[in-house]
């Protein structure tokens, strides 16, 4: 049995203008969301909107809380107030599990990939094809995994040697890459990418920021979370400061420059 997936059409799209240039709805609204840990308010009245084909960096220091809200808004944590909507619907996931089913994909620093296991192989981890032998028994479809799993990162122009060497023999750059290949596999919406450049060296971090801009182009709206402020004027259309669990400043990054976020994130600017 095969579960319904991306088609990956060849299309190409230049960075949102406007926002409402961007798409008819946002296809993620948070109002006024609230999480706190006991007495510790860790999300403090948070509002932002997401457009399709848009990259939105979400700028902040360690503990500025945007860890915390983009947990909230793919499941791992239930909002303690405000609305998070997704494609026009009121949302509150149970669950990872269950907003990655609506589309949400997050990313985070750890990959959540099998290290022992291939790249087919975690590419449709937990959702493995099989077949019929001799019209009787199940087996695993390894032959449709391999050739799937080489469509999809030829069409996001990802080149991995060998697909059947375990994932940790592959470079972080290629681990990045079978990730964010996984989510566009299984029709991400959404993709939510936590520090995607840390610890990679300079020419695979211009490979993951490439693939940022590839999702762009594909209509899939990112949120990228960095503390790389080149990575956020690379690739982002708009940037989200927060400081204390509080969203402090939201700018376009062709009216700002880095000096003026990083007043924001001390508290030497105004929102």
């Amino acid at each position: 049995m095969r579960e319904e997936r991306a088609q990956l059409p060849e299309v190409e799209a230049e960075p949102a203008a406007t926002t409402s240039a961007a798409g008819t709805q946002p296809v993620l609204v948070v109002r006024e969301l609230v999480k706190r840990f006991g007495g510790l308010v860790a999300v403090d009245r948070v509002s932002l909107e997401v457009w399709p084909g848009e990259v939105v960096g979400l700028l902040g220091d360690n503990g500025a809380g945007k860890s915390t809200l983009i947990k909230v808004i793919s499941g791992v944590y239930r909002p303690d107030g405000g609305q998070v909507l997704f494609e026009g619907q009121e949302v509150a996931f149970a669950s990872p599990m269950e907003a990655r089913r609506r589309g949400i994909e997050t990313i985070y620093q750890d990959l959540a990939l099998c290290e022992n296991l291939d790249a087919p192989a975690n590419i449709f981890l937990g959702r493995e094809p099989t077949r019929r032998r001799w019209g009787l028994l199940k087996e695993l479809d390894e032959h449709y995994m391999l050739q799937e799993t080489r469509r999809v990162l030829e069409q996001l122009d990802i080149h991995i040697p060998d697909l059947r060497q375990p994932i940790r023999q592959l470079s972080g750059g290629q681990r990045q890459s079978v990730a964010i290949a996984r989510a566009i596999y299984w029709n991400a919406r959404l993709m939510i990418m936590d520090e995607p450049t840390a610890a990679l060296g300079v020419a695979e971090q211009h490979k993951v920021l490439e693939l940022v801009r590839t999702l762009r182009a594909r209509g899939v709206p990112v949120i990228l979370i960095s503390h790389n402020m080149q990575d956020i004027f690379a690739v982002a259309d708009r940037v989200v400061v927060m400081r204390r669990g509080q969203k402090v400043g939201e700018r376009r990054i062709a009216e700002t420059t880095s000096n003026e976020l990083v007043g924001l994130m001390v508290g030497a600017e105004r929102g």
